[in-house]
């Protein structure tokens, strides 16, 4: 008897083609943006006091490499965005994790979570000002606070996912409470860690940057809105152009960090195929 093979769809070769189809385009999407903003001042379309060709915003972004202060506001901004986000992650998985293993900490939290969670970190701002001025304690609680909230859910939807069935077999073999968490809370909570951090990455960027440029707590958001009230508009545009290729790696970063870390489970095992 003869069996007949069927092709399979989306092999390796066809996923590494489409990514790579999705990366030419979208840079050639990239690349008619800079020509419309390159030619729209030029043209005389807009008015280049508030939108200055691509090319001047680029020149000035090139100049900015060369100063001291650019890298010293650069470093600000990642080194608060880096220890906000650490906090809110080491404080996250701790809390998410007892909070969803012991159920009468879940129901006597459940409320006040979702009442502190929809609260905007910017709403904060006064309370922060009041508190710390313009320091960067003041940018560390907003980044913080945005941050956690992130995690904290995802921590408890990954700590209810656990099967209660090999949950109850662990038990039953007497392990720890450590160990149970360890072995089965832990594999089963590490997808929505991972998505939790990605998440919070970004949102601690751009709470960093809000704080910076509302406050004035050093960074390059500060640098951005003395740029901005001094008239500068072509340093406020590339400065602005740093933030975004900021975001652009924080996310990049983030998602190759949760494939390294999940190499392990099926959804990841199946995109390397």
């Amino acid at each position: 008897m003869t069996v007949a093979t069927v092709p399979v769809a989306g092999t390796r070769t066809e996923r590494v083609a489409g990514r790579g189809r999705d990366a030419t385009l979208g840079v050639l999407g990239l690349l008619v943006v800079v020509g419309l903003v390159e030619a729209l001042p030029r043209l005389g379309i807009v008015n280049d006091r508030y939108l200055p060709p691509a090319s001047a915003m680029f020149t000035e972004l090139a100049g900015q490499l060369g100063e001291a202060a650019f890298w010293t506001a650069l470093g600000d901004t990642l080194r608060g965005w880096a220890l906000g986000l650490a906090v809110a992650m080491a404080a996250g998985i701790v809390l998410g994790v007892l909070i969803g293993s012991v159920g009468i900490l879940r129901d006597l939290t459940a409320s006040t979570i979702e009442f502190l969670r929809p609260i905007p970190s910017v709403a904060l701002i006064p309370l922060v000002v009041l508190l710390y001025g313009s320091r960067p304690t003041s940018a560390l609680v907003l980044v913080v606070y945005a941050a956690f909230w992130q995690i904290l859910v995802q921590v408890l939807y990954g700590v209810a996912d656990v099967d209660p069935v090999v949950r109850d077999t662990a038990r039953s073999y007497r392990f720890s409470r450590l160990a149970i968490i360890r072995t089965v809370v832990w594999p089963t909570a590490l997808p929505y860690v991972m998505t939790g951090f990605r998440l919070a990455a970004s949102v601690a960027l751009i709470l960093e940057i809000t704080a910076e440029l509302i406050i004035g707590v050093p960074g390059l958001g500060k640098s951005i809105g003395v740029a901005q009230s001094s008239g500068a508009v072509e340093k406020t545009y590339a400065l602005v152009i740093v933030v975004g290729i900021i975001g652009v790696a924080v996310n990049l970063l983030a998602r190759a960090l949760e494939r390294r870390t999940l190499r392990w489970h099926v959804s990841v095992r199946r995109e390397a195929r």
